[in-house]
């Protein structure tokens, strides 16, 4: 099985990266940059479980993309999916399978309108893990994982032949029945955390050591859980229990990605993860008033960006 990755990046770089090093047939596909940082200094992967260079790996750039292959890895932020699916549509043939990594669910409806619902599976992970100033990928912590299947439940002979590949990762993939609720409940946590420190600025145990702090991060994950269970997908008890310890956890360290972006002055993704559960509630009549308040000041954070 042939498999495209698109971008080397920190997640794109770590998934792709641990299937390369186990033997597999898989292509990075990059920017001009990128390829010459490969060229040069290898994939580099430094992590708790195990470090990895991968000297020249296999790369592609978009304008001499022309090969089907078997499956698309995708692992690009939300704005950049437009550009990503146009450096990659070469590559989607009849029987191409595309594995999205995205956060939220709207990016299904975007790459379904583009290459058909046939094509495009579910998918998820659960890696923390970054680029540092030498471009190496560096994994922070050793919990990872990765779940993909088909999005109606069936355990197909494609996602059976994924499964074989992505195992010799050993980075805890998952072919799932359940990957769509599964897609639902990251993103009660990711919206629940990110929309909370954003706006905060700040890590959940100095939330929780302020006044109302508990009642506040609690109170936003009440609202994301209330439209994912508007739209039919209703977070499950064990998933509740374990998300409601992360989330008040006293002295946690943790933040939402999104807030060390705004930190670090990136792009964020507020309208893929934020703002779109808040068009979802709208449509429900449920009401979200911490997630709006959140949500302006991501949109004020973006016009001060420019």
């Amino acid at each position: 099985m042939r498999i495209l990755v698109v971008g080397a990046g920190a997640i794109g770089g770590y998934f792709g990266g641990r299937m390369l090093a186990a033997g597999r047939d898989v292509t990075f596909l990059v920017r001009p940059r990128r390829a010459a940082e490969l060229a040069d200094a290898g994939l580099v992967i430094k992590s708790p479980n195990g470090d990895v260079t991968l000297k020249n790996p296999p790369t592609v750039q978009a304008d001499k993309l022309s090969e089907k292959f078997d499956a698309v890895l995708l692992s690009c932020k939300a704005f950049d999916l437009d550009d990503a699916i146009r450096s990659f549509a070469p590559a989607v043939g009849a029987q191409t399978s595309i594995v999205p990594l995205l956060n939220g669910m709207r990016h299904l409806d975007v790459l379904d309108r583009k290459f058909g619902q046939e094509h495009v599976l579910g998918g998820l992970c659960a890696i923390a893990v970054t680029l540092n100033e030498h471009r190496e990928v560096v994994q922070l912590a050793p919990m990872q994982s990765l779940n993909f299947g088909e999005r109606d439940g069936k355990m197909s002979d494609r996602v059976r032949a994924i499964a074989e590949m992505m195992a010799s990762g050993q980075f805890g993939s998952v072919a799932s029945e359940h990957v769509v609720q599964e897609m639902w409940e990251k993103w009660v946590f990711l919206a629940s955390l990110a929309a909370s420190t954003s706006l905060m600025r700040t890590s959940l145990g100095n939330i929780l050591a302020s006044p109302g702090g508990q009642d506040f991060v609690l109170g936003m994950l009440d609202e994301c859980s209330a439209v994912a269970t508007a739209e039919g997908y209703a977070p499950r008890a064990p998933f509740l229990e374990r998300t409601r310890g992360m989330l008040t956890a006293e002295g946690s360290q943790l933040t939402a990605s999104m807030f060390r972006d705004i930190k670090a002055g990136a792009p964020v993704e507020a309208d893929h993860v934020i703002g779109d559960l808040i068009a979802r509630g709208d449509a429900a009549k449920v009401p979200v008033p911490k997630l709006r308040i959140a949500y302006t000041h991501l949109k004020a954070y973006e016009k001060q960006r420019g």
